[in-house]
């Protein structure tokens, strides 16, 4: 057999981390040992599977991707063999995973502990993203999974719904609409909008707002959920929102009042996403476990599983 689980698992460094030198400080072996194995493999298959980028990395090619997913496979297959022949049934392996980056601080490190102590050989690598690297990621294979909302995923991309969330009003603790049991999008158009400016976001909100027949006239655009949160506390402005962290306080400990949308909005969902190739990678199925019982059992995000 010409090819060996070094070339497949070199190859599969260079495709998570897009990058040869990375990949080659991942496997504890020189980046001319990594470069070498990928030029044996492409000479076997016959095949580019990697377009060399100078200052830019790596990205694979069509082929690449097709590749990737059946080294994958076969690499996850070796090690459920090591483990008949250790007679262990103990997960291990190392998973790849991306989180929207504004999810991240507020889900993943409680539910990345509990997944530690149910699973300790399991090493998981994080990537924090916006809605379109988290897309691109999925496709080029990089990514074994990603949590995020259900906004941008690309097709061939499945993804299970861990919970869903309702729209609210931010508001500043003083605002005239905080003694509202309830806000309309109407009234919040009287003010000025402090949108965030991630892909797919600010005009997912915007969209909202043109359903119902208004275009909000006076809006700003932020990068991060936490500064958005930050000047609506400060009176910059207002916001709707889905995600709800624990405790209605901007980063500056200034209070926010959050009140409930009169009009009836779509829920948004939090998904665990993941190629369809991988869809049954025992890693995954483990962090679909855990993720699911997370969100089942928080209340703090007032999300409704």
């Amino acid at each position: 057999m010409k090819i060996s689980l070094r070339h497949l698992r070199c190859a599969l460094a260079v495709t998570r981390h897009g990058n040869i030198t990375q990949a080659a400080e991942h496997l504890n072996v020189s980046q001319p040992a990594v470069s070498a194995a990928l030029s044996e493999l492409e000479g076997h298959l016959g095949q580019v599977l990697f377009i060399r980028q100078r200052g830019q990395g790596v990205t694979l090619t069509p082929f690449g991707r097709l590749a990737m997913d059946k080294a994958q496979q076969i690499v996850a297959g070796v090690h459920e063999l090591e483990r008949l022949a250790d007679h262990d049934d103990t997960l291990s392996g190392e998973l790849m995973l991306a989180c929207f980056e504004d999810l991240a601080p507020y889900c993943l490190p409680q539910l990345l502990r509990g997944l530690k102590e149910r699973h300790p050989a399991i090493e998981v690598t994080i990537r924090e993203y916006g809605f379109d690297q988290i897309g691109k990621q999925l496709s080029n294979g990089s990514l074994d999974a990603a949590l995020s909302y259900d906004l941008g995923l690309p097709d061939g991309v499945q993804s299970t719904v861990l919970c869903e969330l309702s729209a609210h009003a931010l508001l500043p603790a003083e605002h005239p609409l905080a003694s509202h049991r309830e806000v309309s999008l109407r009234q919040l158009c009287d003010y000025p909008l402090v949108l965030t400016e991630q892909a797919y976001s600010w005009q997912h909100f915007l969209d909202l707002f043109r359903f119902h027949g208004l275009q909000p006239q006076n809006f700003s655009k932020t990068y991060s959920f936490e500064l958005q949160r930050g000047l609506v506390a400060n009176g910059f402005g207002v916001a709707v929102a889905y995600t709800r962290p624990f405790g209605d306080h901007s980063y500056d400990g200034r209070p926010l009042a959050i009140r409930p949308i009169a009009e009836p909005l779509p829920l948004q969902r939090i998904v665990l996403a993941q190629s369809r190739a991988r869809s049954h990678s025992p890693l995954v199925n483990a962090l679909w476990e855990q993720a699911r019982q997370w969100f089942g059992e928080s209340p703090g995000f007032g999300w409704h599983p």
